[in-house]
C-alpha cells in the first residue's frame, strides 16, 4: 500500500503500523500490539517513535472502567506522504489533455500561471532583502523547502550561484522545453539581477544539477 521506495527504506514495524492504521483508522495500543503480534511495550514505542516523527497523532482517552486512560494512534496528515498520490504522470497527462482542448500554447499559459504564483508567494519572503546575493542565498533555502534540493554557493572571488540536485518540475521541463526559460526568467525577477543558467549532465550514477549563476 505504501510507496515502493518507503517499503524499501522504512522500519517492518512502522510499516506494519501505518498500514495497519491506514486500513482500520485510529487503534489503542493493545489493539495494534494484538494485530501486529507484538507486546504492548514494544507497539507503543514503534507508535511514540512515529508520533514523534510527526506520522501518527497520540491520544487518551479515558477508560469506561477503573484504570489508566487508554492511549490512542492514529495517522497525521503527514502520513499522506507516504502514499500514492496522483502525481507527475497525472500531472503530464492533464497538460497534454489541455493542450488537445485548447491549442498547442495552452499547457505553457497554465504553467506560466503557476510560475507567477510562486514568485509572488518567494517574493513575499525576499521582500526584506534588498541585496541579490542575498537574496538568492535565501530563495535557495525557501526552493529546498518546496523540494528543490536547492543549495546556495559561494566561492571566494566567484560569483553567488543557487546549486540545484532535483527539480520536482523536471519531467515537465522535459516534455514542454519552453517553460525551461519562464522558470530562469522568474528566478532573475525574484533576484532583481541578470542570470545565467547552465545545465550540468549527471554522469552514470550522478543526478543531473542546474546552477543559477549570478552575473
Amino acid at each position: 500500500m505504501l510507496l515502493p521506495v518507503f517499503r524499501d527504506l522504512i522500519k517492518p514495524q512502522w510499516l506494519a503500523v501505518i498500514e495497519l492504521l491506514k486500513r482500520h483508522g485510529g487503534m489503542p495500543v493493545s489493539e495494534i500490539a494484538r494485530q501486529c503480534d507484538a507486546s504492548y511495550m514494544t507497539a507503543k514505542s514503534h507508535c511514540d517513535q512515529l508520533a514523534d516523527a510527526g506520522y501518527l497523532i497520540r491520544t487518551r482517552l479515558p477508560r469506561a472502567e477503573v484504570g489508566r486512560p487508554e492511549i490512542f494512534y492514529s495517522l497525521a496528515d503527514k502520513a499522506d506522504a507516504l502514499f500514492p498520490q496522483a502525481g507527475a504522470d497525472f500531472a503530464l497527462d492533464l497538460l497534454e489533455e489541455l493542450r488537445a482542448m485548447h491549442g498547442e500554447s495552452a499547457p505553457e499559459r497554465l504553467i506560466f500561471q503557476h510560475f507567477a504564483k510562486a514568485a509572488a508567494r518567494w517574493e513575499k519572503a525576499l521582500e526584506k532583502t534588498a541585496e541579490a546575493t542575498a537574496r538568492a542565498r535565501k530563495l535557495a533555502a525557501l526552493r529546498a523547502k518546496d523540494g528543490y534540493a536547492s543549495d546556495f554557493a559561494e566561492d571566494p572571488g566567484g560569483p553567488a550561484r543557487i546549486v540545484e540536485y532535483h527539480n520536482p518540475l523536471q519531467r515537465v521541463f522535459e516534455r514542454f522545453p519552453r517553460v525551461v526559460a519562464m522558470e530562469h526568467r522568474m528566478i532573475e525577477q525574484l533576484l532583481g539581477c541578470r542570470v545565467t543558467r547552465h545545465e550540468i549532465a549527471g554522469g552514470p550514477e550522478t543526478t543531473p544539477r542546474v546552477v543559477f549563476e549570478l552575473c
